[in-house]
């Protein structure tokens, strides 16, 4: 049991590891779960905005169809960290706001004043007594709900691009067959999109891994947040005083994030051989001259 009651009397290896066992590191090394935990759960909301999105830029409804392209082309075309700050600060607002109409039917005081944005005390989300615990998890699902919505635009579009490209004649032979429009999504276009979505899909997914630093712009104490302020210098008001150390922070997050990318782009590159395995596409073709 290391004893760390008083770490200016430490030195060597005894004070390396009281120092990285210290509460804030151990915030630091639980930021890292922070991070996984909005990859496993934005990558599957980001693909199902995708589908939606795609669906959408389908239809044959026209008020639908220039809906879904209306959404793949906005939140393409303004640039990511924009998107984020003003994104963030407009659903919380506009959660905040609704909120406040319903247990403050009668506040008198204008909501905006200016640039000031004011509701009564009962609107706030969370409420200002809750712990901090309540706010890192509310500020992680508007981060998770933000990159699901820019991210889904790009799957959108990824997917949209799948579907039309799929032999016309597949779906033309699954209707002659009799099936219903229904059957042909569901039975043909559906599991042979996935074949042509793969490559911009897996780019997305390694995008999705390096947007993740983000989360310290939303206000998250991510990695990026721990590292920075574990790596700044600290004088000798500190427990642990050091020099600025940022260098081999940063450096410890570019290997974790090498590591994530290298890792996905093998697992990409296994299910992309097993979807194309028998296929009649340019990967399939070379698996099958390979193994005659």
């Amino acid at each position: 049991m290391l004893d760390c009651a008083d770490p200016k009397a430490l030195e060597g290896l005894h004070w390396t590891l009281c120092y990285l066992t210290t509460g804030k590191h151990l915030d630091f090394y639980w930021s890292f779960g922070t991070v996984l935990v909005l990859l496993a759960v934005t990558a599957p909301v980001a693909l199902a905005f995708g589908f939606a999105g795609a669906m959408a830029a389908r239809s044959p409804v026209l008020p639908v169809r220039m809906l879904g392209k209306g959404y793949t082309a906005m939140v393409r075309g303004v640039p990511d960290i924009v998107f984020f700050l003003f994104f963030v600060i407009a659903l919380d607002q506009g959660i905040e706001w609704l909120v406040h109409q319903v247990r403050c039917p009668d506040w008198t005081d204008p909501i905006r004043n200016g640039l000031e944005f004011r509701v009564c005390p009962q609107a706030k989300v969370p409420p200002g007594t809750a712990p901090q615990a309540v706010h890192q998890i509310y500020g992680f699902v508007l981060a998770v709900v933000t990159f699901a919505i820019v991210f889904g635009a790009f799957a959108a579009n990824v997917l949209y691009g799948a579907m039309q490209a799929v032999p016309r004649a597949q779906l033309e032979t699954a209707e002659a067959y009799g099936m219903t429009a229904p059957q042909v999504f569901r039975r043909v276009l559906v599991p042979q999109m996935w074949l042509y979505a793969l490559p911009g899909l897996g780019n997305l997914w390694l995008i999705l891994i390096k947007a993740t630093p983000l989360l310290f712009l939303l206000g998250v104490q991510d990695i990026v947040y721990w590292a920075r302020e574990l790596g700044g210098a600290k004088t000798q008001a500190y427990d642990y005083p050091h020099p600025d150390w940022r260098l081999w922070y940063f450096l410890g997050l570019m290997v974790f994030y090498l590591a994530m990318t290298r890792g996905s782009e093998v697992l990409i590159a296994r299910l992309s051989a097993r979807l194309n395995r028998g296929q009649a596409t340019m990967a399939g073709e070379a698996m099958r001259k390979a193994a005659a």
